[in-house]
């Protein structure tokens, strides 16, 4: 008696019948740089480098992390596709980098190819909504390594921006002002927590026009295009992306530790779901501000003169923004970051 393959548990059928259903999403990011199609050894692209003076390129990575639990439990998986982009996307741009393309991973016990459709419906969206090719990515069926139903997906970026244009926080100064974009909710961040304090069975309570868990499972948000439309009529001395951690951990990263960054509570709108975050788990305030984004997903550090003008151009794109903060001269012995 024989053993194979998909009685050990790989139906390689399945892997085919998967790269069937994601090739119309997967072909729906590509434009002219893309060189070949899906199924190659390589994602192949050719950028387009002129009128650079010197090309320089960003890369990022990450996953989705235990938001995964409300995808399995909600059979929804989209918008974790979003995520997986997102995550890697508003990472690049902080430094003014056009994304150009993306690769995705997916590691599952048993594929079942309609999930992993969804899955690259979300990851495609991501990448028409940041400008970015999918031209690759790999799905890995291993058995008795997940749950059923269960799976991680992780991705990776490569995006490109000229030298001299390069957002790096040297033009940053003080009395530069502070401005907020809004963030879609809780993004990917803090679910380890969010999870221990809304376990499965509150998920279906209802919650503003929707259910806590559909609220929870809102993909994060992506700044790709805001960024880029408005650096084309001013300049961001400094970008954030607000991820795990914080404001607090991952403000400061984008200045000097000659200043800080004044932040004035209540000048962005508050969102009910960081509000039941608090009330549930007693967290303080500063326990809050180093875990969530509480509704700011990236912080942009702009000249005070130009803020408005900026605030306009975001707001008649339909960009939810606001002045949060300024920036202040740092003493010895201060935290980077205070709240007023």
């Amino acid at each position: 008696m024989s053993i194979d393959y998909k009685d050990a548990g790989v139906n390689i059928e399945k892997g085919y019948e998967t790269v069937q259903r994601i090739k119309k999403d997967v072909e729906s990011t590509h434009g002219p740089e893309v060189l070949g199609g899906i199924g190659g050894f390589g994602g192949m692209f050719a950028p387009d480098v002129s009128g650079m003076v010197q090309p320089v390129l960003v890369s990022g990575t990450d996953g989705v992390g235990t938001k995964l639990k409300l995808a399995f439990a909600m059979d929804k998986h989209d918008s974790i596709g979003i995520d997986c982009v997102a995550m890697c996307v508003n990472d690049i741009i902080c430094v003014g980098a056009k994304p150009l393309f993306f690769l995705d991973y997916i590691a599952t016990g048993k594929l079942e190819p309609q999930q992993v459709e969804g899955i690259v419906a979300g990851i495609a969206e991501g990448c028409r909504q940041s400008g970015a090719a999918l031209i690759g990515g790999e799905t890995a069926e291993m058995p008795g390594f997940y749950a059923r139903g269960e799976y991680d997906v992780a991705g990776f970026t490569v995006g490109m921006v000229d030298r001299p244009k390069m957002i790096d926080g040297s033009k940053v100064k003080v009395g530069d002002v502070v401005i907020g974009l809004s963030s879609s909710g809780v993004h990917s961040n803090g679910f380890s927590l969010v999870r221990k304090l809304f376990p499965q069975d509150r998920w279906g309570e209802s919650f503003g026009s929707s259910t806590l868990g559909e609220t929870l499972l809102t993909p994060t948000k992506i700044y790709v295009k805001p960024v880029l439309d408005v650096l084309k009529q001013f300049d961001i001395h400094a970008i954030a992306h607000i991820t795990g951690g914080g404001f607090i951990e991952n403000f400061p990263r984008a200045y000097s530790s000659h200043f800080k960054a004044v932040i004035n509570k209540g000048s962005w709108p508050e969102q009910a779901i960081f509000r039941l975050l608090q009330e549930t788990s007693g967290l303080s305030d500063d326990a809050m501000y180093n875990t969530f984004n509480m509704g700011v997903g990236m912080i942009w550090i702009v000249a005070a003169q130009a803020a408005e003008d900026i605030l306009k151009t975001l707001r008649d794109a339909d960009e939810s923004a606001s002045i949060i903060g300024h920036i202040a001269s740092r003493e010895e012995g201060e935290a980077p970051i205070c709240f007023e």
